[in-house]
Parts: structure tokens; C-alpha cells; sequence
């Protein structure tokens, strides 16, 4: 189980997924305002309890993707099941990358009467792309492993 290559990609999607949860995924400063935008909300700096706009529906497919690939690593048993949930954790992470740049490019209209005049991005904002990468180069390895079963099948 551990000793796989795709085992180890998983465990990156996994811990890289959970990054998004402890940093800011983008700062946007206009005048004297500071808003952030999390996995669950947008929010002001000055007051993080109260959201200005939620962000469900990312949270939510934030959750999947985390737990999707974590998951995917005790089904060692069940190729067939690890490539098609491999492509699913592809569709999440892609789904999560949109919301993350449609929160950030449209800024302006989802925040009411505010002006960006400057935004910090984070780091963590290239997670999904990087996870995307990750669950390709898993779902390589999943189907050498199924290749190599198939092969030996045949020897017997």
C-alpha cells in the first residue's frame, strides 16, 4: 500500500488540500477596507466572525477533495474503483481552481460598493493545480499497477 508511487501522490493531494484551510486564498485592500477570502466566506480583516458574502459551495467541494484522495488510498485492493475516483479528484480539484478564480476576478462585483485598488495573493492558491498534476501522475500509476497484474495473469 505504501510502497506504491501513487500512494505518496495521493498523501500530497491530501496534505496539500489541507493547507487551503489555514491560509487566506486571497487579501483585497480598497481605501481603508481589507477583505479575505477563505473557503467558507468573504470577510473583513477587521471582522472575521461576521461573512460578507459565503462561499458554501467551495467549502464543500474543498471537504470532497480532501477526503476523496485520502480515501482512494485504502481502496489499494480495488484498482478499477482508484482510476475512476482518481479522475473524479480531478473534476473536484479542477471545480475548486474555478470558484478559486472566480472569487478573485470578480472581486468587484461580489463584494457591493467596494473599489480593489491592490490584492495580495497567496500561495496556497496553486494547490489545486498542483493537486490536479499529482492525481494525473496517480492515475499513471494506478494503471502501470493494473498492467502489471494483467501481465501476470497471463504468465499463469
Amino acid at each position: 500500500m505504501i510502497q506504491r508511487i501513487q500512494t505518496l501522490y495521493l498523501l500530497l493531494i491530501f496534505l496539500g488540500m489541507l493547507l487551503l484551510c489555514f491560509f487566506p486564498i486571497a487579501t483585497f485592500i480598497g481605501g481603508n477596507e481589507e477583505f479575505e477570502i477563505s473557503l467558507w466566506s468573504i470577510h473583513s480583516t477587521d471582522n472575521p466572525e461576521i461573512p460578507v458574502v459565503k462561499t458554501l459551495h467551495m467549502g464543500i467541494l474543498w471537504v470532497l477533495a480532501t477526503l476523496l484522495p485520502l480515501v482512494n488510498i485504502f481502496l489499494f485492493k480495488r484498482r478499477w474503483l482508484q482510476l475512476r475516483l482518481c479522475l473524479v479528484e480531478i473534476v473536484l480539484l479542477l471545480g475548486m481552481q474555478i470558484y478559486i478564480a472566480f472569487y478573485i476576478f470578480n472581486a468587484r462585483n461580489v463584494i457591493a460598493e467596494f473599489t480593489v485598488s491592490s490584492m495580495k495573493y497567496s500561495p496556497v492558491d496553486v494547490i489545486p493545480i498542483i493537486g490536479i498534476i499529482l492525481a494525473i501522475l496517480a492515475f499513471r500509476g494506478i494503471v502501470r499497477d493494473q498492467a502489471l497484474i494483467k501481465s501476470l495473469n497471463r504468465i499463469r
